[in-house]
Order: C-alpha cells, then structure tokens, then sequence
C-alpha cells in the first residue's frame, strides 16, 4: 500500500520537447506565485519570508510525492482565512505544531483510502466550487488593481467592498488601473498573435504580459507600485516551536486546517484535470494526493512555513501554460529559489498591478463562460447545485460552500426518488 504512495520513473518524460514544456510552464507559474506567496504569508498574519518558504517546500514535496500532474502547492487564500483566527488566538507559534498534525490527519485519511470517498462529491459541486474560486480570485486583485490598501472584514464580498469605496474615497489610481488592462490585453491577445505569427515555440501568455508590463511601466516611467522587497532568508528550523501542552486546544483547528487541505487539493487536482481533458489512465491519484499534500505541511510548517494545499489559481496557470508533467512543479519550486536567492532585486520591481492583471485573466478562464453557460442548462436540480455552492462559496467560505453544496444535492436526489 505504501509503495503506491512513491515516486516512480513513469511520473516524468525527459524527453526535450516535453521538458521545454515543463520548464517553461514552471518558470511562468513561479513568477505568478512569488507575490501570491509573499502576499498570503504576510495576509495569514506570519511573514513574507513564511509564505515563500511555503511555496518552495511544500511546492516541492507535493509535486513529487502528489498524485496530479498538473497540481501546484502553496500558500491559499481560503487557507489564509482559516489561518487569521488561529493566529490571533495562539500565535505564530502554535504554527509548526498545526502543520505537523494536520498533516498527520491529511496523511491518515490517504492511508485509510478516504481521497476516493472525497473525489466522489458531485460533479454540481465542483462546478460551483469552481466558479465561487474564480469569482474569489478574481475579487481579491482589486486592492491591487486600484491601487489602494485593502478593505477590512474576514469575507471576500465585504473585503471587495470595502476595498471599492477605499477606491472611490482616496480617486482611483488610474496609472495602475492602466497597467491591469494593458497586461490583460497582452494576456489575450499574444495567442492570436503567435497564430498568426506560426511560433514554433509556446511562449505563455501570461509571462508575455507580464514581461511586456514591467518594460512598458518602465519606458513610460508610471508610477506604480512594484511586488517590493522579496525575503532571502528562508526555510529556518522551527521544530523547537513545537508546543505540545496545546495540543488539546489546537486539535479541533488542525482538523479544519486539515479538511480544508484535502477538500481543495482535491477539487483543484480534479478541476485541473477536466481543463487538460486526460484519460483515465492520465487522472490524479486521489490518495496519492492527500498523502503528498499531508506530507507537504508538515515539513513546510517545521522549516518555518505554513499550512498549504493544492492552489487552484497556480494550478490553472501551469495548465494553461502547457505544462506536461509534474515536472513543471517541480521546476516551478526551483525557479522560485532562485529568485528568492539571486534574482530578488530583479524581479522585484514586476508591478503589482501586472500580477493583478494576471490572475484577473486567469480567474477568467477558470470561470469558462461558455462551459459555465452549458452547465446551467441541464437539469434544474444540478443547475441549483451549482449556484448554491458558488454564492456560498464566494459569500461564506470555501468549507460551506461545499457542505451547502452537498446537503443540496442530497436532498434534491432523495426528493427525486420520493
């Protein structure tokens, strides 16, 4: 049983076509995830220097012991909500202590073959998932996009708000407003260019907007903030934070920490395999996952990280950056050690709003406007499903949205056969 859950030599294609997919998937997918790190780490209530390490290492693990192949790991958003509270009430100390059991608890639910039970949540629910995720990534660029400090409240569709008036209050920064729509317009129309052009070689989209947006804030001389300093210490022993005598009150969050972790590494591994359309012999492992993932927060937690799952917004981009393998996450936690270690000075001057721009496109394209449209036009039951998990998502939580989700689709099933 446990040898199911170990790398093999069949995970990866070395071939050079393949891999100069996977390298340049995972140098698009690092650039995109250095401020998403940077930001979540400093959000959750830790630091910079905790988010990247966190991106790195359970980036890395995940990659090689995870059951997707397209799956990319790191700091989340929903996780950062859920984190915010724990924090405030323990300290950053209790961090190391969390991690380790709830990856223990994630670890156990793989050997005790729960990914299965968990991969069976109705195909509604994703679909609303997915569409509440894109909504919520999307919601949370606006800060950067307007050019003004985010809004206060611990639910995205108040946060948005506030972050709203904040701009409407203070006039909108229409500099770095510029900047987004310029890299959204690079973002979606350099693959009709490079049609057009024939390319041989695929050059991401989005690393082409972002490059062509940090050259032109450049020439034009915009004033416009940048990504900032990026941390070069990271990955510090922190086994020593380790504080048993809480554990009878940190078990109850560990468990939430931990659910929260399998559910949407999971969805997003499943989310990522419906983009790339695989076969049946190509799908994520679903115990295999969890194992990965489990083994992932806990060593991120002991190095001085946090708590990480599988990152539907990074995981969208390494697919739509033709990603081939798991390589390309691999490589993906490479690149981002280099440019913390070497680059940091360099790639600290991408502007924020560019980022922004980035993962406003991408949220788009995880929103698929047309599958969403064929979706709502089936049955009414599955279409009811599907809405109530993406308000509940977007409005409440990641966690409810699913369980509404669920209880939805029980009750309409058990109706329908009454």
């Amino acid at each position: 049983m446990i040898r199911g859950f170990l790398p093999h030599r069949f995970d990866y294609d070395l071939s050079r076509k393949t891999f100069s997919r996977d390298l340049v998937a995972g140098i698009t997918v690092a650039v995109v995830a250095l401020p998403l790190a940077l930001g979540f780490g400093i959000t959750s209530g830790m630091s910079a220097a905790a988010g990247l390490t966190t991106a790195i290492i359970a980036g890395f693990i995940a990659a090689i012991f995870g059951g997707s192949n397209f799956q990319v790991s790191g700091p989340t958003g929903a996780m950062t909500v859920i984190l915010i509270p724990i924090i405030h009430s323990y300290g950053v100390k209790a961090i190391p202590f969390l991690g380790v059991i709830a990856g223990l608890m994630v670890i156990a639910m793989s050997l005790f073959r729960l990914g299965s039970f968990l991969n069976r949540i109705p195909w509604g629910v994703v679909e609303g998932f997915t569409v509440g995720i894109a909504c919520v990534i999307g919601l949370q660029q606006l800060p950067l996009a307007l050019g003004v400090p985010k809004g206060g409240g611990d639910r995205t569709l108040g946060v948005a708000l506030a972050t709203v008036r904040n701009a409407l209050h203070a006039g909108i920064h229409w500099a770095t407003l510029s900047v987004v729509v310029f890299t959204l317009t690079v973002k979606f129309t350099f693959p009709m260019l490079s049609r057009w052009l024939k390319f041989r070689v695929h050059i991401p989209a989005s690393f082409v907007a972002i490059v062509a947006s940090l050259i032109g804030v450049k020439v034009a001389h915009i004033s416009t903030a940048t990504i900032g300093e990026i941390p070069r210490s990271i990955a510090s022993w922190r086994a020593s934070d380790l504080r048993w005598v809480d554990a009878p009150h940190l078990l109850w969050p560990a468990f939430l920490i931990a659910i929260l972790c399998a559910i949407e590494s999971l969805l997003s591994a499943r989310v990522a395999d419906g983009m790339v359309h695989v076969d049946e012999k190509a799908r994520y492992l679903p115990d295999r996952e969890l194992f990965g993932q489990g083994l992932a927060t806990a060593i991120a937690s002991i190095f001085g990280g946090m708590p990480a799952t599988g990152a539907i917004a990074r995981t969208s981009v390494n697919v739509r950056s033709r990603a081939q393998t798991r390589m390309a996450s691999i490589i993906h936690a490479g690149v981002l050690l280099f440019l913390a270690l070497v680059l940091a000075p360099w790639v600290s001057q991408i502007p924020a709003a560019a980022i922004a721009g980035v993962l406003i496109g991408t949220s788009y394209r995880i929103l698929n406007p047309t599958s969403l449209r064929e979706s709502l036009q089936t049955t009414k039951s599955e279409a009811s499903v599907l809405i109530v998990t993406a308000v509940a998502t977007l409005a409440i939580d990641l966690i409810w949205g699913i369980g509404l989700g669920i209880a939805l689709y029980s009750l309409l099933k058990r109706a329908k056969k009454i």
